[in-house]
């Protein structure tokens, strides 16, 4: 089983054109929205997603599948939020990742990879500062 991880400090993130993949995958459309402000709270909507904004905006916008309008005053509430450990190994996911390519998915803080894990092991991704680890699940007291 493939899962998708982050390899570096700084935590998962993808980039839009690897979140914009992803949904195409499952059937839906991306919105992404980039925080202008604040205080107070405002998103614009954006249209063109650029390769450049795309590496220079990645932690300011979020990724929704419905088009709220041009402007927005509130963080959505139905945004897709992918950093959810059982989302990683949804095979969608991975071959986004996999079309998109591991350098073009990730962000200047994350840098994503695929570990492949035997199917019968049941597993938990362990987090120390961002950097990801897959590890065989044990009992805990």
């Amino acid at each position: 089983m493939k899962i998708a991880v982050n390899n570096c400090f700084g935590g998962f993130g993808l980039s839009m054109k690897a979140y914009k993949r992803y949904l195409e995958l499952k059937g839906k459309q991306a919105y992404f929205y980039k925080e202008v402000s604040y205080t107070p709270m405002k998103y614009t909507r954006i249209d063109d997603i650029d390769a450049e904004d795309d590496k220079k905006d990645w932690r300011s916008f979020v990724c929704t599948t419905t088009d709220l309008g041009k402007v927005i005053h509130d963080y959505p509430k139905d945004s897709v939020y992918l950093r959810d450990y059982e989302i990683r190994a949804d095979p969608d996911l991975i071959k986004a990742i996999e079309e998109v390519g591991l350098k073009e998915s990730s962000t200047p803080l994350s840098e994503i990879r695929i570990a492949d894990v035997p199917d019968d092991v049941e597993w938990e991704i362990d987090d120390y500062d961002g950097i990801e680890t897959i590890r065989e699940k044990h009992r805990r007291w």
